[in-house]
């Protein structure tokens, strides 16, 4: 497995991803014009270029034979969601479903938190949905705690998140 940090020219085939990821994960029981306008708007080339270029974020990537099969983005920027919470946010970790169980996460959050620990991070939090109970399990896995609640937001629509976080000292 091929790690490497992304590069502007990856961000159609991270925007394809996140689609892809995304849809798979949260659209269990069908596909609403309001999430697929949501899904159109923030998963494309142009926000993921802009990503990739942002000083406040890293993003890494594995690379396969034929493309990119997951990635991972850090954030230095990021408010927390909750006041004791400090450090660099993991944003986003995608891999995609049939590479799943193949160590690729682990690689992935294992790049994301040695990056959240070379920009001086003590802690490192996350955000995902209540409902995703095998990221929530990966997370835990791996030593993260469940340290509260937010939600994620889509125009009028709240969505309960677990906040999880994990000290990197």
């Amino acid at each position: 497995m091929n790690i490497r940090d992304a590069i502007k020219s990856d961000a159609a085939s991270l925007a394809a991803l996140s689609i892809e990821v995304w849809l798979g994960t949260y659209l269990r029981h069908g596909i609403s014009a309001f999430f697929a306008d949501y899904a159109l708007t923030e998963f494309t080339k142009p926000n993921l270029e802009a990503r990739i270029a942002d000083p406040n974020e890293f993003l890494a990537v594995t690379q396969g034979d034929e493309g990119i099969t997951g990635f991972i983005a850090v954030s230095t920027a990021s408010i927390p969601p909750l006041p004791d919470l400090s450090g660099p946010e993991i944003s986003t970790l995608y891999v995609q479903p049939r590479h799943h169980g193949k160590g690729q996460g682990n690689a992935l959050l294992d790049v994301g938190l040695q990056y959240c620990q070379s920009v001086g991070g003590d802690a490192v939090w996350l955000t995902t949905n209540s409902e995703n109970t095998p990221a929530i399990g990966f997370y835990l896995s791996q030593g993260f705690a469940h340290v509260g609640t937010t939600h994620f937001r889509i125009q009028d629509q709240a969505y309960p998140n677990h906040v999880l976080a994990r000290d990197l000292i």
